[in-house]
């Protein structure tokens, strides 16, 4: 069971894009860092354990060419090795700062040269694989970043092909110095997947073809791609083969947002329908197929959920947040 802890408060609603909250848990500080998009700026947020809120700050998208300000799309911490980085993503470019999100250390202006005049480019979809960032676009392409230990010398070490639509999200885990593991999945507008392994130069290793919706959003873990969809299904596929093990019809709606629990192998996922279900991921010890098992389910009345993220690796906590909501919803279990 999970109950209502003490929200924290917003300056204004989250924005009604998928994935729309990011959260960075330091415990050595004994702090939580949250980060929620709203149009032309990111909120960031510290909170401590109880939800107290600490500290608020602003950031916003680096305008480059236009009159407009550009609309930011995504905001997420990348976890590496070495340095914690915070990627913000928007219809102009890419900038990545240090965590606390004081000091812009690169920035990426995306060419819009190949896109059509009612073409939107953008970037979305934000992942740390190792010392590389990857970041997804409006064009299909995903680009690698490379990660330095310190400093702002970050290189653009390669784009991967292998989308035609827009990418929606991206999904890495550690590759555990094991050959030919799949260790980043993609996903995009027509739903589908791409496994790929990682490294200096990575890998394309299977397609998981699409069914006519996006995949707004998808994660992986132990071998296990989760991908939820469009019509509210969560599909869990094995990402060595790319074979459908489970299909669960877990929303009524779209689901906007997927995450998970890395230490236990719980997954949250959140849709429209104003519900956030946990889920406990497993393998059969004799079979090796994938199992699974509803944990629990919340209602998060009247609200048009927008983000959802396990606050802590052992899935104890969650948060949501909720477009025309001024707040983050926290729930802790009891």
């Amino acid at each position: 069971m999970f109950r209502w802890e003490r929200s924290i408060p917003l300056r204004g609603s989250a924005a009604a894009l998928c994935n729309n909250l990011s959260v960075l848990q330091l415990p050595a500080r004994n702090l939580t860092y949250f980060g929620v998009v709203h149009g032309p700026s990111a909120q960031l947020l510290s909170a401590a354990p109880e939800g107290v809120p600490l500290a608020q700050r602003q950031l916003h998208a680096k305008e480059g060419a236009g009159v407009s300000p550009p609309l930011i799309t995504q905001v997420h911490w990348c976890v590496l090795p070495f340095r914690v980085l915070l990627v913000l993503t928007s219809h102009r470019g890419i900038q990545m700062y240090e965590s606390n999100g004081y000091t812009m250390v690169y920035w990426h202006a995306l060419d819009s040269g190949d896109a059509s005049p009612v073409q939107a480019v953008f970037a979305r979809g934000i992942a740390a694989s190792g010392h590389f960032i990857c970041v997804g676009t409006w064009s299909g392409r995903v680009l690698v970043f490379d990660i330095p230990a310190k400093g702002p010398n970050i290189v653009l070490s390669e784009e991967l092909a292998g989308h035609q639509t827009p990418i929606t999200d991206i999904a890495t885990e550690p590759a555990q110095g094991q050959d030919c593991v799949a260790d980043m999945v993609t996903a995009d507008d027509s739903g589908l997947l791409c496994v790929w392994r990682s490294g200096p130069e990575f890998t394309l290793l299977t397609r998981i073809p699409g069914f006519g919706v996006p995949c707004p959003s998808v994660q992986l873990w132990q071998g296990i791609i989760a991908a939820g969809y469009g019509n509210g299904q969560v599909h869990l596929y094995e990402a060595a083969t790319g074979n459908l093990h489970v299909q669960i019809n877990a929303h009524a709606r779209a689901i906007c947002a997927l995450d998970l629990a890395p230490e236990v192998g719980k997954l949250l996922s959140a849709g429209e329908d104003t519900f956030v279900h946990i889920w406990k991921l497993s393998r059969s010890p004799e079979s090796g197929y994938i199992e699974v098992e509803h944990c629990h389910g919340e209602c998060v009345s009247d609200t048009q959920l927008c983000g959802a993220r396990f606050c802590d690796s052992s899935g104890s906590s969650f948060a949501v947040t909720g477009y025309d909501l001024a707040e983050i919803r926290r729930f802790s279990s009891v």
